[in-house]
């Protein structure tokens, strides 16, 4: 059983910016503490037989200089390689290459906390359209499922089982509470909140199908 409000609750996100060379880009940082040692993790984020477990399913050579392909969505190539605690790759999707980066550290006895940050080149007219919920309402379903597979209570369910959950009103809940909380963290960094408020209403009917109000 999914509990929405902990989930949604146990995840941290800020929204940022950085200049580098090609230009402005936009970075949004995601991030939960986990009751699973940091080896554990980092082979659940790592391993070609456990990521489609949680995320999608995936192919290529996962190693330094290696080209990935998750299916129906993101390629690109591993840029960096610190194990167990940090990788680096490209985000390619729809012609366009952003960055991510996946970082672990220990958190008391047992727990790891994970953080994603995203880097990207995001023109201001699609930012204020859809702001970071764009791509942080994926990355909190991401999340969601790594929490789900690293469950040692049974609690987790399948990728599969998962899908399902997220055409439910209780999987619209979780969406639509996701992209409000990007919002509020569209709004700490800085954008106004009629831009941000409308923004959120956007991404929010993306993602649920249900036209914003």
């Amino acid at each position: 059983m999914i509990d929405v409000i902990a989930q949604i609750s146990a995840v941290e996100r800020t929204v940022g910016s950085r200049t580098l060379p090609a230009g402005q880009a936009r970075v949004s940082i995601i991030s939960q503490t986990y009751d699973a040692p940091l080896e554990d993790v980092w082979d659940a984020c790592t391993s070609a037989e456990r990521i489609p477990r949680w995320f999608l399913p995936i192919s290529g050579e996962l190693r330094l200089g290696g080209r990935y392909q998750l299916e129906g969505n993101a390629g690109g190539t591993v840029e960096r390689c610190d194990p167990p605690h940090s990788f680096a790759a490209t985000w390619e999707y729809g012609g366009e290459v952003s960055w991510i980066e996946v970082r672990l550290s220990p958190a008391g006895a047992g727990r790891t906390r994970f953080e994603l940050e995203h880097v990207a080149h995001v023109d201001d007219e699609r930012w204020a359209e859809f702001g970071p919920g764009a791509t942080g309402v994926g990355w909190d379903m991401g999340l969601l499922g790594l929490a789900s597979h690293l469950a040692g209570d049974g609690s987790g369910v399948s990728p599969e089982q998962a899908a399902e959950w997220m055409g439910s009103d209780e999987g619209r809940r979780f969406m639509t509470l996701s992209s409000e909380r990007w919002g509020e963290a569209s709004v700490a960094a800085g954008t106004p909140a009629d831009e941000a408020r409308t923004a959120t209403q956007r991404t929010t009917a993306a993602y649920t199908g249900v036209p914003a109000s």
